[in-house]
C-alpha cells in the first residue's frame, strides 16, 4: 500500500505496548490476506470480522456514512531506546500486503514533523518533558494530536502544545492487538467532522469504539484501560478451581476463558447480564450454591470498589 497524495503519515509518539497494539491491529486490517478473508464473511459492528450476534448497546462513534477521505498509509513509531526498536520491528513483521513501520530511535521531533496525525503513547508522567523537547512545538503545528494517557486532561496538553494543534483523547486496551480492544474517544468542539471520522476510523480498525464526555475518562480508563487485567485475573482464578477439581492445566483455563468471552458477547447481543444471571441458577443447582459463595465473599462489591480505586488512581497519573 503506497502514500498517495490524499493518504496521511501516522506517527506513534512513544510506541510501547499499547502503540504496538495499536499499530497491529490497523496493519492487520490492511493486510492483503485479512482483507480478503474477511471479504468473505459479514461485516461486524464492533469492527471485526466477528458477528456478535445481535444488536448493539452503546453507540459507536464511528459513523460509516462519515468515513475519512484521506487514511493513513505511512507509519512511524518513534522509541527512546535500540532494544525497544528491535523489539517493535520484530513486532512488525509478517503483515502481508501492508505498509511497513519505520522505526525512529531517539528521534521524538523528526517523527512528528513527518506526521499529519501523532498519537502520544507515552506515560503520563513523562508527555510535558517529550512535548516541550527543543523543535517540538513546532513539529506540532497544524496536527492532529491523539493522546492515549491515563489521566491527563486535554486542557493539561493544550498548555504544551501550539494553539493550531487539534487535540482528542482515546482510551484503548490491549486488546488492539487482536482487534477486540473497547476504545473510549472524547473530543472538543473545535475537532472538525473531519478529524472525528479519521480517529474514530483508527479505532475502528482494533474493536468497538464509542464517544463520551472527558468527565468519564478516569472511569473508562479503570472499566477499558485495566479491565483486561481484572478480567484474567477472573480468568486465571476459575481456570485454578477447575484445576483443584481435577482438570488439566491447559483444557481449565481455555474453558475459563470461552465462558467468560461467551458470556461477554451475550451481554453485547443485549442480554442484560442480571438475567443471564438468573437463567442459568435453577434452584437448589450447583449455579446458585456457587453463586452464594460469590456474595459471601462480597465478590460484587469488591469489583465495582475495584474500578473505584483505579479511576481515583488514573485521576492522579497525569499530576505526578
Amino acid at each position: 500500500m503506497e502514500p498517495t497524495p490524499d493518504s496521511l503519515t501516522l506517527t506513534i509518539l512513544g510506541c510501547g505496548t499499547m502503540g504496538v497494539a495499536i499499530l497491529s491491529g490497523i496493519l492487520s486490517s490492511l493486510s492483503t490476506s485479512l482483507s480478503t478473508s474477511l471479504s468473505r464473511l459479514p461485516p461486524s459492528a464492533s469492527g471485526t470480522s466477528t458477528p456478535t450476534g445481535g444488536a448493539l448497546l452503546p453507540t459507536r462513534f464511528h459513523d460509516a456514512s462519515r468515513t475519512p477521505t484521506r487514511l493513513p498509509s505511512k507509519f512511524i513509531a518513534c522509541v527512546k531506546r535500540p532494544e525497544s526498536a528491535s523489539r517493535v520491528r520484530r513486532a512488525f513483521e509478517g503483515f502481508a500486503g501492508a505498509p511497513a513501520v519505520e522505526v525512529y530511535t531517539g528521534r521524538n521531533v523528526e517523527g512528528v514533523r513527518g506526521a499529519d496525525v501523532v498519537i502520544l503513547g507515552c506515560k503520563p508522567q513523562m508527555y510535558a518533558e517529550i512535548l516541550r523537547e527543543e523543535g517540538m512545538r513546532e513539529a506540532l503545528e497544524g496536527k492532529l494530536l491523539v493522546s492515549i494517557l491515563a489521566g491527563v486532561k486535554i486542557a493539561a496538553l493544550r498548555v504544551v502544545v501550539p494553539y493550531s494543534t487539534r487535540v482528542v483523547r482515546a482510551m484503548p486496551n490491549t486488546a488492539s492487538m487482536i482487534r477486540e480492544s473497547m476504545t473510549v474517544i472524547s473530543a472538543e468542539d473545535d475537532i472538525s467532522p473531519e478529524e472525528k471520522a479519521l480517529v474514530s476510523w483508527i479505532f475502528s480498525q482494533v474493536g468497538r469504539s464509542l464517544v463520551l464526555g472527558e468527565k468519564h475518562m478516569n472511569a473508562c480508563t479503570a472499566l477499558c484501560g485495566s479491565g483486561p487485567a481484572f478480567y484474567a485475573l477472573i480468568v486465571e482464578a476459575m481456570a485454578d478451581g477447575g484445576v483443584m477439581m481435577g482438570l488439566p492445566r491447559a483444557e481449565a483455563q481455555m474453558m475459563a476463558a470461552q465462558t467468560m468471552q461467551g458470556a461477554g458477547r451475550m451481554v453485547l447481543a443485549g442480554h442484560h447480564p442480571a438475567i443471564i444471571r438468573e437463567q442459568v441458577s435453577t434452584p437448589a443447582g450447583c449455579t446458585t450454591h456457587g453463586l452464594l459463595i460469590l456474595e459471601d465473599g462480597k465478590v460484587r462489591s469488591t469489583i465495582a470498589r475495584t474500578i473505584r480505586e483505579a479511576t481515583n488512581m488514573a485521576a492522579g497519573l497525569g499530576k505526578k
